[in-house]
């Protein structure tokens, strides 16, 4: 049982686009998957919610690289008008 419950850990993780080293162009893939798979109509509610809630997390993760990236560039902006 607790293979079954590490496997699903890893799973989620998967699904969430969170593994270390994940790219945003990465993760904007594995979102497209997770659409297509809720749009094709083969998966069940409990999957579609499922997707849905790994989709939302895989979003914030993006924004947050995102987020990462801005304070980066402001900050050699300033050292930038320092000079």
């Amino acid at each position: 049982m607790a293979d079954k419950k590490k496997g699903e850990l890893t799973e989620e993780k998967r699904e969430e686009g969170l593994e270390a080293g994940k790219t945003i162009e990465e993760t904007f893939e594995r979102l497209e998957e997770l659409l297509n798979k809720m749009e094709d109509g083969n998966c069940s509610l409990e999957e579609s919610f499922r997707y849905y809630e790994a989709g939302i997390k895989m979003i914030r993760s993006c924004y947050e690289k995102i987020d990462e990236v801005e304070k980066k560039l402001i900050v050699l902006n300033e050292e930038d008008m320092e000079q």
